[in-house]
């Protein structure tokens, strides 16, 4: 066994080395990942590093999650709603798409693309706004979900072990955020473990800070974020009749087009013109302000509507209920709770030590899917909740 192994390493030495004659000599290639903890080569058997880190992500637990998390609509009766795990697929196809024309790292787009929102929690960003609020009321710095998507698969999944990902993977992860209105980004490059953690711990004082990604792979996720929500979201609403297609800014759809599809394939199109053999990922200037529009018109328009913040007063009140719920059973080592029997049975030692309660609450109700965060919570908020959509 050892003997074909060794023998699969060698092509996969092969494999690295036409990367480099493939490849741009921007991108990331393969060879150059760096894990936080050495491991044996056949731990890693024949794969390359940010192919390994794919599998990793895929295979986690918190993956798996995916499935039942709110990417903008919640409790809504429609099976073709987008939830969280069809925006991250949609946004790796994208990023891969742009990366295979400006011949970067699929291996490491699709890595960081499949794990960049694995750090969101129940009822999307709302209900990161009311778990932020809870964690700096109990002294453990703001929450922010790019920085969770970390913590989960660096140090909670495998039960504390984490998965080791590659440097540059984590920092794809901590540096997506879509929400950022850039024109151009130039990768920040000769990055450490070091410096992501103090980057972490500058997101967790001020959410405001302002991070970029140390890679061109990690740059094409961040616009492909974008583009893999912008008009889906749109969509999404207009099936839901809460706004309509001729009420799109002009600005924009005489630019980008007025469906999800035509909005993608022009937003693509832009960044692999505007962005090939270039040391950066942009959109012309023209694209981009009709991008911003867009993104201000559904801001306006359907993340602040109130049709779908009718509920909001009951989830934030259901975030404090289970956090303050959870926090209890720590300090009075209730090892009947959930928290106990579901989440830290069986975990790691330094896991234990390296992590307050109020952090061990923060990590498991981040973790919960929307269902399992409603089944937590008492039943005449549920009810309250029984029906909304229909």
């Amino acid at each position: 066994m050892n003997a074909m192994i060794q023998s699969l390493q060698e092509l996969t030495r092969r494999w690295n080395h036409r990367e480099t004659e493939i490849l741009s000599s921007n991108a990331t290639f393969s060879q150059d990942g760096v894990r936080r903890t050495r491991e044996d080569a056949l731990d890693a058997g024949y794969r390359q590093n940010f192919s390994l880190d794919v599998d990793r992500v895929l295979h986690s637990l918190a993956y798996t999650r995916y499935i039942d998390k709110t990417q903008v609509f919640y409790l809504v009766e429609n099976d073709h709603i987008t939830h969280r795990v069809l925006h991250v697929q949609l946004v790796s196809k994208i990023a891969r798409t742009v990366g295979r024309f400006l011949q970067l790292n699929e291996d490491l787009i699709e890595a960081i693309a499949l794990g960049h929102d694995i750090g969101h929690v129940p009822f999307g960003h709302e209900g990161e706004r009311y778990l932020s609020d809870l964690c700096k009321a109990h002294s453990i710095g703001h929450f922010c979900h790019n920085v969770q998507s970390v913590q989960f698969l660096d140090k909670v999944e495998r039960k504390g072990r984490g998965w080791n990902l590659c440097l540059q993977t984590l920092d794809g992860l901590i540096g997506h955020d879509g929400e950022i209105h850039d024109q151009q980004i130039h990768p920040v490059q000769e990055k450490t473990f070091e410096s992501l953690d103090r980057e972490i711990q500058d997101k967790k004082n001020n959410p405001e800070t302002p991070l970029t990604p140390m890679t061109l792979e990690g740059c094409v996720v961040r616009f492909s974020d974008t583009v893999g929500y912008i008009g889906r979201d749109i969509e999404d609403a207009i099936r839901l009749k809460m706004i309509q297609r001729e009420e799109l800014p002009r600005e924009s759809t005489e630019v980008l087009g007025d469906t999800n599809g035509t909005i993608v394939y022009n937003l693509v199109t832009d960044i692999i013109r505007q962005s090939f053999e270039k040391p950066y990922i942009g959109f012309s200037p023209k694209v981009s302000e009709a991008l911003k529009r867009l993104k201000r018109f559904n801001y306006e328009r359907i993340y602040l509507n109130p049709a779908i913040k009718r509920h909001s007063a009951t989830i934030e009140i259901l975030f404090k209920i289970l956090f303050e719920r959870y926090l209890d059973d720590l300090i009075r080592e209730n090892r009947n709770s959930v928290i106990f029997t579901n989440f830290l049975s069986d975990m790691s030692p330094e896991y234990m030590a390296d992590h307050a309660r109020e952090e061990i609450v923060r990590d498991f109700i981040a973790g919960m899917t929307d269902n399992y965060f409603l089944r937590q919570s008492p039943e005449e908020f549920r009810s309250k909740l029984a029906g909304f959509g229909d």
